[in-house]
């Protein structure tokens, strides 16, 4: 077991965002029997969001009803939650005002049934200072409400001075094998020299790697997914060559391509200088928990194989559309 703060969480976490921010999110009972696969695979660190669907029907909505039903797995999760965003501009608001409101909302939401683990902002307010923020959300952590402050989409500066401001408890950034710059940038050393245990967010790179997206076609046409630009009709035949031969090798290992990736994302971690990383893919089936929840032992050759791949291949699009900032 990893521990975050100072509770102890399974090697592979679990992403809640697509049970609420779709265009037709899944039933509430189909969600709840995801949640509890989640649990039963060991998946007991849960990521989600203030702003994953709407203020009726968002990540801390479906927690409160969830834990209403099962109120014996509130200690058993080990909850993330991002917040941050100014609900009219939808803008990061880091100042004093902005932090205690989106605390506070997350906290109400949840109506006393689980104590928020982790608070992040899913972007850093580069137009205040950290270290108002990070004093507003230590209050929080010193009263009880909240369990720590962890960082979200950060760039190494930032993990760099955060740490002198709070205690951080986790980073939460994108990770997969068409997203490895966090490998390079001094994110993940940075994570290693302070002991933060690094999460990885997308590591089937929102469903590219999950073997079930074949073709341009098989994205459905209300999915935000057709607005990233790796999914652009012009970059999508470039990706899937490396989705085939991450396909390939997964067949000889005699796994899926989905777990081979979330593997690949979790054996990062053996490498020298790396923190520990916990993979987070998301799941909308409880079929699909358990086939994500698989621990599959990467060898060193594996590893081999896919760095020669990648030292051959340049990912075709950036991680986001534009307007949405990132190394934050």
């Amino acid at each position: 077991m990893v521990q975050i703060g100072d509770k102890e969480v399974g090697p592979i976490g679990f992403g809640l965002m697509g049970l609420t921010w779709r265009a037709n999110p899944v039933s509430q009972e189909q969600a709840f029997e995801t949640m509890r696969a989640a649990l039963k695979n060991g998946c007991n660190l849960w990521n989600g969001g203030e702003f994953y669907g709407t203020p009726d029907y968002n990540s801390l909505v479906l927690l409160e009803r969830y834990f209403a039903k099962y109120p014996e797995d509130a200690d058993k999760v080990v909850l993330n939650i991002k917040g941050g965003a100014n609900p009219q501009t939808h803008r990061p608001d880091g100042s004093v005002a902005g932090t205690r409101r989106t605390i506070d909302d997350s906290m109400a939401q949840l109506k006393g049934r689980k104590v928020i683990d982790q608070f992040e902002f899913a972007r850093r307010d580069q137009t205040v200072p950290m270290e108002v923020t990070f004093r507003t959300m230590n209050e929080y952590v010193q009263a009880g409400k909240i369990g720590g402050v962890a960082l979200s989409e950060v760039r190494a500066e930032t993990i760099h001075e955060a740490v002198k401001h709070t205690k951080v408890v986790a980073v939460e950034v994108e990770l997969s094998m068409f997203s490895t710059d966090v490998l390079e940038n001094g994110v993940a050393a940075a994570c290693a020299q302070y002991g933060i245990p690094l999460v990885a967010y997308s590591p089937l790179s929102r469903g590219l790697l999950s073997g079930q997206i074949k073709k341009y076609d098989d994205i459905p046409e209300d999915s935000m997914l057709r607005r990233f630009p790796r999914f652009q009709p012009e970059n999508f035949p470039i990706n899937m060559e490396l989705v085939q031969k991450v396909e390939e090798i997964a067949a000889q290992k005699g796994c899926t391509p989905a777990q081979f990736a979330i593997n690949w994302v979790r054996a990062q971690s053996r490498r020298p200088g790396m923190p520990v990383i916990i993979p987070i893919p998301g799941a909308t089936t409880a079929e699909r928990v358990q086939e994500n929840s698989q621990l599959i032992e990467l060898t060193e050759e594996d590893l081999a194989a896919i760095d020669a791949i990648l030292a051959k291949f340049t990912t075709a699009g950036e991680r986001y559309p534009d307007y949405i900032p990132t190394n934050t």
